[in-house]
């Protein structure tokens, strides 16, 4: 899959939710690798970030990014929207401190980044890929997300409040194809109970009933609602009767829909799509991020994407279909299969045995496959890549120019399993391809090279 930006420039205008101000967001196109960044462009000098967990500060209400003196809250809507789409790249520039809050739902994001258009870019998308069971909980609140390996992502959310009007609540994505019509439009939502000690907090100064569910769940003098009302710029209201002030829902379970939004939201500031099954039980802004900020920790410790291997799933090439490509024979052919490959980049296989030539010598005593044959092995499956490429590849070769930047992290022994992933940054220029590879085994990188290689017509 390749990755995605907007066709063109859109602006949505709005209230602040927190602040009450007038504010102005335009998204426009971003370049490939450039991720989703927020520009302050109120601020002299303009400054950028990116969207990530990382600069993550405060969570009360809403996710709230700071990088040096530049901060910005209530993102977690757009990025919802931008996530669910697809959309890679994107630069969102923006007058206030605040995102606009609009009508408290994704909708507005998604329409006009689909009356924008999509365009698909020449860079591959790179995923973060869960491998095994993931959970980070706060039993203080009961909440918890569980993130399950899985071919795709989708998400269940569970909430509950100790509420006569709200109690507990399911909602369910199998599919981020079905997000605009089952999700996007899910509004934030607010008890009555809650509102006057976020006002003392200095917040919600811009929410009404436009952008907000309110929830009436415990009875109030109709003095105090009345002076409620006039907080929220709404006729006066019935103190004796529950339930939700708004005139309608969208969804009858629109609470647990809007939460599984903000997951979303918040689980994409990791960076980058997850493929995996995620399950929130009570989940909020707080538990969100520090999950995200968790799986970013993980992503840098692993800067290079560990390749997903399943050993039921036939392979793209066998031994003979590289033999095809390969002059490479017994004992030097170091790449059992090929289980990806595309236009730049290709995963290759290597199932080490006790029975492997070279651990006659090296060592008897502790067999350890030499470092100069993972690099062999990286080279061949990077020839593979490059041949796959030309026509009538069985009448070329690939020879090593040069090696470079060569690290050995951990040994490799019989019974591993060596994953080879070997990408080409470059176009190939005048017969010669440059590549970096990598080696993992158990999901741990174990040696990584870059290397140049040239094609050779065969005699």
């Amino acid at each position: 899959m390749k990755q995605k930006t907007i066709k063109q420039p859109f602006t949505l205008k709005g209230k602040g939710l927190h602040t009450g101000l007038q504010i102005s967001l335009t998204c426009q196109p971003a370049p490939e690798n450039h991720g989703i960044k927020i520009k302050r462009t109120d601020i002299e000098d303009q400054p950028e970030m990116e969207a990530l967990a990382e600069y993550v500060t405060e969570t009360t209400r809403g996710t709230v990014l700071k990088k040096g003196d530049m901060q910005v809250s209530t993102i977690e809507h757009a990025m919802s929207a931008f996530y669910s789409l697809g959309i890679d790249n994107c630069l969102l520039c923006v007058d206030a401190p605040e995102f606009p809050i609009l009508d408290g739902s994704a909708r507005y994001f998604v329409e006009e980044i689909l009356k924008s258009g999509i365009e698909e870019q020449n860079a591959d998308k790179n995923f973060y890929i869960v491998r095994k069971k993931i959970e980070y909980s706060n039993p203080e609140k009961g909440s918890k997300i569980t993130i399950l390996p899985d071919d795709h992502f989708s998400i269940d959310v569970h909430i509950g409040f100790d509420s006569p009007v709200l109690s507990n609540q399911f909602a369910s994505l199998s599919s981020l194809d079905d997000y605009e019509k089952e999700i996007s439009a899910a509004r934030t939502f607010v008890f009555v109970r809650e509102i006057e000690p976020l006002l003392k907090m200095n917040l919600i100064k811009g929410g009404d009933l436009k952008n907000a569910i309110v929830i009436y769940d415990r009875l109030m003098e109709q003095a105090d609602m009345d002076t409620l009302a006039t907080v929220l710029e709404q006729p006066k209201m019935d103190a004796g009767k529950l339930g939700y002030l708004n005139d309608g829902l969208v969804f009858d379970n629109e609470p647990a829909r809007h939460k599984l939004l903000d997951v979303i939201g918040d689980l994409a500031l990791i960076g980058k799509p997850l493929i995996g099954k995620v399950i929130a039980t009570y989940p909020g802004h707080k538990i969100n991020t520090d999950t995200a900020k968790m799986i970013r920790k993980e992503i840098k410790k692993q800067e290079i994407p560990v390749p997903f291997y399943d050993d039921s799933v036939a392979p793209v090439l066998d031994v003979n279909g590289i033999r095809n490509l390969l002059p490479h024979r017994w004992p030097f052919l170091l790449v059992d299969k090929i289980i990806e490959i595309r236009q730049k980049l290709i995963v290759g296989v290597k199932n080490v045995t006790a029975n492997e030539t070279f651990f006659v010598g090296h060592f008897p005593q502790e067999p350890v496959m030499p470092g100069v044959l993972l690099v062999e092995a990286m080279a061949q499956t990077g020839g593979i890549l490059v041949l796959n490429t030309l026509d009538d590849p069985e009448k070329y070769s690939t020879y090593f120019m040069k090696i470079d930047n060569v690290k050995f992290r951990h040994k490799v022994v019989p019974g591993d399993t060596v994953l080879f992933r070997i990408e080409m940054p470059d176009e190939i220029r005048r017969g010669c391809a440059i590549m970096k590879g990598a080696a993992f085994v158990g999901g741990k990188i174990v040696a990584e090279a870059e290397f140049m290689a040239q094609i050779v017509k065969n005699k």
